[in-house]
């Protein structure tokens, strides 16, 4: 069997993509999958996104409605001992307050040859660490810049991989735009943003979207420019 952990899962987007590429290089193999996200409407949306696909039949999963943080702290409570072969945080250190041990804990369930994957904005400034710095005054958003200097100072190796990512965010500037109001309330992480935030909050997120060392103007839509890395961890000798 291959055991694989997913924090911060959401709706399972991605862990849908990872498991069916796991499923075709290994056929025939068991997949034990922990899924841990805290909030109770992304667990079903994505246990309904999985009832929908076949061919993940195959696959067992166990719902932990929790953080990733209580996640640990069970997980020591119960004194597991199983080793796992693939764990991601996509887009997840961000919320956690001392990424140091929890990366390192993580770190510590692999097997010989398995891997963790974390998922980072780039070190360099965007629009999103502005807009995280607006919404949340006084959170320092952890980039690639600092994760990399926690795994050196660790000792620990990695490998780093760049993505860089577009986003179409044309909509968010007509007032009204259902889907423009859709992008924003994914980028802020906020239900309802327009709607619900002031005024003067709304338009210096929309300024930070707007400015042209975050953004470009291609064919008469407005896109961002995003860099994101993959680091990819395995066993800490």
């Amino acid at each position: 069997s291959i055991n694989v952990i997913g924090l911060g899962t959401g709706e399972g987007n991605y862990d849908i993509k990872i498991l069916s590429q796991l499923r075709l290089k290994h056929p025939g193999v068991m997949l034990n999958n922990e899924v841990v996200e805290p909030s109770t409407a992304q667990i079903q949306a994505y246990k309904e996104r999985v009832a929908q696909v076949s061919h993940l039949d195959p696959v067992k999963f166990a719902w932990n409605e929790m953080t990733s943080s209580e996640f640990e702290e069970q997980w020591r409570q119960r004194n597991v001992t199983k080793k796992v072969d693939f764990i991601h945080m996509i887009q997840v250190l961000y919320y956690i307050e001392d990424p140091g041990p929890t990366i390192r804990f993580y770190q510590s369930l692999l097997k010989k040859n398995g891997k963790l994957m974390i998922t980072l904005q780039s070190g360099k400034k965007t629009w999103n660490d502005g807009i995280s710095r607006s919404l949340y005054t006084g959170v320092e958003c952890i980039d690639t810049l600092m994760s990399s200097y926690l795994l050196d100072e660790a000792g620990i190796p990695y490998q780093c991989y760049g993505v860089c990512s577009d986003l179409d965010i044309t909509e968010c500037f007509t007032e009204g735009d259902e889907t423009g109001e859709m992008i924003l309330d994914f980028i802020t992480q906020t239900v309802n943003f327009s709607k619900t935030a002031p005024s003067e909050l709304r338009e210096r997120v929309l300024s930070f979207m707007r400015d042209p060392k975050y953004s470009v103007v291609k064919d008469g839509r407005i896109l961002s420019c995003e860099k994101h890395w993959i680091i990819i961890l395995g066993v800490h000798n």
